[in-house]
Order: C-alpha cells, then structure tokens, then sequence
C-alpha cells in the first residue's frame, strides 16, 4: 500500500528485479530518463493494453497512432509556443535550477512539517494570490526561502522557460526547419479530427484515442517515474455536440474512476478526485484523479472539459473547416471535446506502490518470516506462472518444461530451478507471480502437480489436462 511503502523500496525493487533502470547508467545515467526492463516492459504493456480495451472495444470510440513530429504550427494554434512554460528561478551559489512555484510549495509543507502552521499558511496564501513571475520572486525573497542545495538565498529573477524539446527536419539546423517533439499527445488527435470523422464514418458523440510518447523540458524531475522528461501517455479524447458536454463530463469522470478499481485493482482509499478550482479560460470543468505516492498526493489522469477550443482554434490556424454537420438536421457545429489524458508512466508507479507489501508468514517449521509481495491483479502480472520441477531429476525437468511449453500457448511463463522450493516461491511473490505451478515425483506417475496461489498461498491438486482452464478462470475473477 502507498502509505506502508517507500519510495526508496520500489526503486530498489525495480532494479533488482528488472523493473525499471536507469537510462544509460553505464555513462552515469541521463536525468530524467527510464529504461523498463523485462518485468517492467511486460507490467507497462499490460496496463495499456486494459486501457486500450477499455477505451477502444466499444463501438463510439476509435484508436489513431500519430507522428511524434508535426508541423510547428500545430503548436502555434495550441498555445504551447506561448505560454507551455514554467517559472524558473536559479540560485547563483549553487547553480541549482528550480520551479519557483515548487520551491515555494515545498518551503511552506517544510514549515508545516516544523509545526509552523501559520507562517505556512501565509507562505501559500502568497502563491495562491501570485499571477506573475514578479509575485513568485517576491514570495521568495520576503520569506527568505533558502536553495534546497546550498542554503542560500542568493537568487536570480524568475524568468519563463519553455518545456518544448526543439530539434530540425533535414540537414541544415536552420530556424526555418525547427520541430518540436510532442509534450502532448492530444493535439495529434485534434489535427485527425475530420480524417478520423470521413473515414471511419463516425459522428458525434465519438472519441478518439492514442497512446504514445511524449517528451517535456522539465526544469526538474524528481520521485522516480513521476515526473520525467520522455514519458508515454494514454489520451482521449470525446467529441460531443454542444450542450451536452456537462452529461458527458460526469460520465468519463465516474467511468476513469471505475477503470482504476475494477480494471487495474488500485485501492480506491488511495485516491481521491481532485475539482480544479482554476479553470483555464477555455474550460468549462476540470478534475484530476491523485494517487497517494509514498512522496504524497499526485495526480494521474485528467478529466477536463474543454469546449470547441482545440478545435475552433485548429480551424482558425489552418483555414480548413472542423465542424460537423447533421445530414438529417442540416445543423452544423464545431464539437465540444471531454479530455480523459492518463500518464501511464505514472499508473506504472501507482500500480507498483498499491501492490507492494511486505507481510510477516508462517514457515514450516513454525515460525515467522518476512515475505515482500507485490499483490499486483493477476491479469496485469508480467508472469502469470512459473513451473518449478522439485528437484532436477527422476523425470521431474522434462515433465515441467512439458507442462511450460503447453502454458506458454496462453501466458507468460516463467521457469525455475534454483534453489529451494520456498525460495522460488518467495522470488515470484516479490515480482507479483501470481500462480507457481510446482512439479513432483507424483506428477510423473498421475499427471498432477501442485497449484499455489500468490496472495493467500493456499494449494490446491489438480490434473495438468486442466491447468490451463483454471489459470484462465482465476485470471477472469
């Protein structure tokens, strides 16, 4: 649970079991940036694939897969030239490069967690009311916040930076070649909008979805897979006709609400919605779904209803028309949209911190040990079995590796030798296994072997020609 684990555990744990690495941690590593190794490939690939099912296997909604790289203008009409930046602020002792609204956040919970709760309450009622980088510098410097690295309080101005990666198309890195990479996945979507709606014969209301990667300049990255600069995403994005936004707002707040419980497991004492009390000036309604990280509350998706504003302001830029018209009605109307964007990098790290527990067992001996267990849901597991013969002999291997190869039509299988019989069974709690499939000597005589359950570590016999099956039924409950 995110309350009993550390973060420091799950860093650990994603190393050692090969998780998540570090990118390019031979050279030192790159800040900001993950690698998944074998265990985590499969545990991301899983929790796509539940979302993608969720999203695409009905009949109003559509899936698009779009180009990282898109014309500068795209970004021009989306704002994000102007004003997709952050207030930075550096400290001239240190170098240290921080948000400044961050560093005023933390320095007020530092002050609350010192029991100075009106001081903090001042520092925050200050950066609730700022509305320019001169108030965020002001804040700074009347309450003396010191660098985090150096203790200073020697600082710069607060300036804007912006969080887009530029790079350029063709050999020369001339001005007029300039791209960006996507700090957003939804405006794919937008600009797909009428070839989506001509050639899948769609109408409102209808969605369109996407998962991919996304790349932001953040000015600092911190709490593992929160906050990285190349990150994938999982968006929606629902075209409705105007004056039905509101119904449809509630409808994918409650539905993405009930994705995290039924479909990924996540304990709903964990999260929380969150209603924005800013809206932007082209909203209508906006709330995010926070996880409780072992770093604190964090949101992993969005829910937001935006109005016509992506796609009137696409319209506007391109000069081609994105409207709708009603063949029967005759009415035309340029749609509204509800945005449902998830980070599933983030829900990565959610999932992990909900499903890893450590929990003191009985031994056969008739003490207590500690076992670590990640309670992933069976069916987002990275193995679903391992086959464990009990011993490397008297037919026990070839039996197993027969019994591996039929599960391997259905699952991810695991197979295992080393070491004792309880050992390898803790190895797959620890990675989330959630059947072992232990082969004996009886297993050669009548074809059975023993079925043990991760979570409560009861087994059961049961007769090879029926492994799959039951696998199958336990994964369905």
């Amino acid at each position: 649970m995110a309350s009993q684990t550390s973060l420091d555990a799950i860093l650990s744990l994603s190393k050692r079991k090969g998780f998540v690495y570090q990118s390019s941690e031979i050279y030192g590593g790159l800040n900001g940036c993950w690698d998944f190794g074998p265990l985590g490939v499969e545990l991301l690939r899983n929790i796509k694939d539940a979302w993608w099912k969720a999203m695409t296997y009905r009949t109003d909604i559509v899936g698009i897969d779009s180009s990282i790289l898109m014309h500068p203008r795209v970004w021009e009409a989306s704002g994000h030239l102007q004003q997709f930046s952050d207030p930075m602020i550096d400290n001239k002792t240190s170098k240290a490069r921080h948000r400044a609204d961050n560093l005023i956040e933390e320095y007020a919970a530092r002050l609350r967690t010192k029991g100075k709760t009106d001081q903090a309450n001042i520092v925050e009622t200050a950066l609730q009311a700022a509305t320019s980088n001169e108030d965020l510098h002001a804040i700074i410097v009347t309450h003396a916040i010191p660098d985090p690295v150096s203790g200073t309080t020697d600082w710069t101005e607060v300036r804007n930076f912006n969080l887009m990666f530029k790079t350029y198309v063709g050999p020369v890195e001339d001005v007029s070649n300039t791209v960006y990479l996507r700090p957003e996945t939804a405006q794919g979507i937008f600009v797909n909008f009428k070839n989506v709606m001509d050639s899948s014969r769609m109408k409102p209301p209808f969605g369109i979805a996407q998962i991919g990667k996304s790349f932001r300049n953040e000015i600092n990255t911190k709490n593992f897979l929160f906050r990285t600069r190349e990150f994938e995403q999982m968006e929606m994005q629902f075209f409705v006709k105007p004056g039905t936004e509101g119904e449809w707002f509630e409808y994918w707040r409650q539905a993405r609400w009930d994705w995290y419980v039924n479909e990924l497991g996540i304990h709903p004492t964990h999260m929380h919605r969150k209603p924005h009390e800013k809206l932007a000036h082209y909203a209508a309604a906006a709330e995010d779904i926070e996880y409780l990280f072992p770093f604190g509350w964090g949101e992993v998706e969005g829910i937001h209803s935006r109005t016509d504003f992506d796609l009137g302001k696409h319209q506007e830029f391109s000069g081609k028309k994105l409207e709708y018209v009603d063949t029967v009605s005759k009415d035309r109307y340029t749609p509204f949209v509800i945005e449902t964007a998830i980070g599933a990098t983030r829900t990565f790290l959610a999932v992990l911190c909900d499903a890893y527990a450590e929990e003191e067992v009985p031994t056969a001996d008739g003490g207590v040990e500690t076992r670590a267990v990640m309670r992933l849901k069976p069916s987002l597991a990275p193995v679903t079995a391992a086959v464990l013969p009990l011993v490397n002999k008297d037919g026990m291997p070839e039996a197993a590796e027969s019994i591996m190869r039929n599960l391997q039509r259905s699952f991810r299988v695991e197979y295992d030798t080393s070491g004792a019989i309880g050992r390898r069974y803790r190895r797959q709690d620890e990675v989330g296994t959630p059947f072992c499939v232990t082969v004996d000597g009886q297993t050669t005589s009548d074809s059975t072997v023993t079925l043990r359950e991760r979570d409560s570590m009861q087994q059961i016999r049961i007769h090879t020609d029926a492994l799959t099956e039951e696998i199958r039924r336990r994964l369905d409950v």
